[in-house]
């Protein structure tokens, strides 16, 4: 398994992007002959120079000012594939981030996460329904993943910081680069108060148009549904929603008026299927078996930091919470067949048993 340094060095390899990072990295090929002969010639050359001469290969400064600025200051991360806190979410997306940087308390990312999203353009009743369901998650112990945008984003992160709840911003630029500057006041309260700000570009970035779309991604692969408050009916909010359906995420939308241009969008992804919500419990009750089955592997992922992490690929999302063979399949992405036939192989391990609910995970023997 990869560890820091290499997946650094994989990120700055010319005409090697994100997409082709993960195609490759699923193929779990050895390190470094097999990453090698899969990646594009000029990106190869580039990697064989650092790793026979890396006194001599430009890779190297670029790794030592990523490394300086790791450990420059407390709470500053680098989280990748097989880092024990890594959003287990991203693995189920088709274009996860190769690595994402972080600025914060890692603990942000233990409860089960929802985004809400919406236009930067709310209404008086936008903003008070942002803030209403980021007070009422973060009392229910979840965690609001937004952008820190203005507007809908940032008025729900304010009020789960202000209910004593967790938060995680995703940004579109560095994770040390405060955008949009309106926010400085809600970044720094977001870090104060066991947040978490994380991005897939090297700090020091600065905000680009470009970067949003690609920035909504991660916010809403790495939660188990989008609440859409707000929405035009072009709006940034509506492609959210179609990447959380894409990634086969629960979509919820708040309904509104039909003569409110601002809730037209919600109108329109409730038409389409999205889940019409009147107040919290009609978003819990629609999660509250994802959350069971995931809140306890990410738990267990943190606790157990020091013994790395589970290569499994079901192994990973057992506990000792009973989970059923649906839930798994989604979690997975394998086949019905293929889940049962490694459950059954993990069973004669005595690794895993089934348990009223579903399956669990049994302790290791030494």
């Amino acid at each position: 398994m990869l560890g820091q340094q290499e997946w650094l060095i994989l990120t700055k390899l010319p005409g090697v992007g994100s997409a082709r990072l993960a195609e490759i990295a699923a193929a779990a090929p050895d390190w470094p002959a097999g990453w090698l002969a899969r990646l594009p010639h000029q990106a190869a050359t580039m990697l064989r120079h650092w790793l026979d001469h890396p006194g001599r290969s430009p890779l190297t400064e670029a790794l030592e000012a990523d490394l300086a600025w790791l450990t420059a200051a407390p709470g500053r991360h680098l989280l990748y594939p097989g880092h024990p806190a890594w959003p287990a979410l991203l693995e189920q997306i088709g274009d996860p981030p190769p690595l994402l940087w972080g600025v914060g308390d890692l603990a942000a990312l233990e409860p089960p996460g929802l985004a809400i999203v919406g236009t930067r353009r709310p209404t008086r009743d936008g903003l008070t329904n942002a803030a209403l369901f980021g007070r009422e998650l973060a009392s229910r112990d979840w965690c609001v993943v937004s952008g820190l945008a203005l507007g809908i984003d940032g008025a729900a992160q304010q009020a789960a910081i202000e209910a004593g709840g967790r938060s995680v911003a995703v940004l579109g630029c560095g994770a040390d680069v405060i955008y949009p500057p309106r926010h400085g006041r809600l970044y720094h309260q977001l870090l104060e108060h066991s947040g978490l700000v994380l991005s897939e570009y090297s700090p020091g970035t600065p905000a680009r148009s470009g970067f949003f779309p690609r920035r909504n991604r991660i916010v809403t692969g790495m939660s188990l549904g989008v609440l859409v408050v707000e929405a035009a009916e072009k709006s940034g909010s509506l492609v959210s929603a179609r990447l959380a359906m894409e990634q086969n995420r629960e979509v919820f939308a708040l309904p509104g008026s039909i003569n409110n241009p601002q809730a037209r969008g919600c109108l329109q992804l409730i038409r389409q299927g999205a889940v019409l919500v009147r107040h919290i419990d009609d978003i819990l009750e629609e999660l509250s078996h994802w959350a069971a089955v995931v809140a306890p592997v990410v738990a267990s992922q943190a606790s157990g930091a020091e013994a790395g992490s589970v290569a499994d690929p079901l192994l990973r999302w057992l506990s000792d919470s009973p989970s059923p063979l649906d839930a798994l399949v989604n979690l997975t992405g394998l086949s019905v067949s293929d889940c049962q036939r490694r459950l059954l192989e993990l069973e004669l391990e005595g690794r895993a048993a089934q348990a009223p609910g579903g399956w669990v995970r049994l302790p290791e023997t030494a």
